[in-house]
């Protein structure tokens, strides 16, 4: 399966503003939908929500740590919240109120990090989340998704409105094309995009679409079968699916928007290696250092999160 065309459509949106407009919609048949942000309404896309339900909008200000124990509080009342921030502070500042209030509490508060990765882009690594993943993994009782289209958000957002335990989702600013799938969307359950028996592209959130495109390159240029998935959920991962490719692909490689350290690919390492599944494995996401300076494309580029990059370790790992 391939991802439609290069030139996105004029309905493809970013993830951010689907998120947005799913919630309005929630909120409207839904009095128990209530958002809580720091000063994010803004860069959550949320002014329109703010708008149409102000009786469903808390506004903290900057002040995350307040923000995830306020959002704890309404969710420990039935409230179906949540909380907005920028993905770097949310998951910095506010970690032992996540750790306490939402998850060994089982509040059930949908924490939702925006501009995530290097979305930020020039403002630099204070305002990168490249940790997020790594922090959240160790913390019990906490679904870690990263939808990587349009769809996938829809489905995310719907699904943590009905879900009474807490969930992390992961949203950058990029306009997202649709992927071309035939599997619906479940936490815990990755999305095979496209088909393959040579490597496995295993890619989460923005880095999905660049994988698929690299497996075009390697199809087109190398005469190499690669199969992308998208595995949305870090946290249950998708352990069946892993096995299953592994089994049937001659190598891995991960891609993600977050440190080497930690993140998707170390959960993917970790499963295989004590699962006796031996293959050739690569991690490819941001190196163990301070990014450079610039936009996220050219980060990507930078660190060879590219159509072009991935197909390049491709090919190299399976020689």
């Amino acid at each position: 399966m391939i991802v439609e065309a290069e030139n996105k459509s004029q309905t493809d949106k970013a993830n951010l503003e689907v998120f947005a407009q799913t919630l309005e919609e929630l909120a409207a048949t839904d009095r128990d939908v209530v958002v809580v942000t720091s000063d994010s309404r803004g860069s959550g896309k949320l002014i329109g929500f703010g708008q149409n339900f102000p009786a469903q909008t808390v506004e903290i200000g900057i002040a995350e740590q307040n923000l995830v124990g306020v959002a704890a509080g309404l969710a420990s009342a039935g409230k179906k919240t949540f909380a907005v921030s920028p993905a770097c502070f949310l998951t910095a500042r506010a970690l032992e109120q996540i750790k306490n209030d939402v998850a060994y509490s089982d509040n059930p508060v949908k924490l939702i990090g925006i501009s995530a990765g290097v979305s930020y882009g020039a403002l630099g690594s204070t305002h990168h989340s490249l940790h997020d993943f790594a922090v959240l993994r160790a913390i019990n009782n906490l679904v870690i998704a990263a939808p990587a289209d349009n769809y996938e958000t829809i489905e995310a957002i719907r699904l943590a409105a009905k879900s009474n335990h807490p969930i992390y989702l992961r949203f950058g600013k990029k306009v997202m094309p649709k992927l071309s799938c035939d599997q619906s969307f479940e936490f815990g359950k990755g999305r095979i995009v496209r088909e393959g028996c040579d490597i496995a592209l295993v890619a989460t959130g923005e880095t999905v679409y660049p994988a698929l495109q690299a497996a075009e390159i390697l199809e087109q240029e190398n005469k190499i079968s690669a199969m992308v998935i998208s595995m949305h959920t870090i946290k249950p991962l998708d352990y069946d699916l892993l096995e299953s490719v592994a089994k049937k692909c001659k190598a891995m490689i991960t891609i993600e928007e977050h440190s080497i350290n930690g993140g998707l690919g170390e959960a993917c390492a970790s499963f295989l290696l004590q699962n006796n599944l031996s293959l050739p494995f690569k991690i490819m996401g941001i190196p163990d250092e301070y990014t450079v300076t610039g936009s996220q494309t050219e980060i990507f580029e930078h660190y060879g999160i590219s159509k072009a990059g991935i197909a390049k370790e491709a090919v190299a790992l399976l020689k």
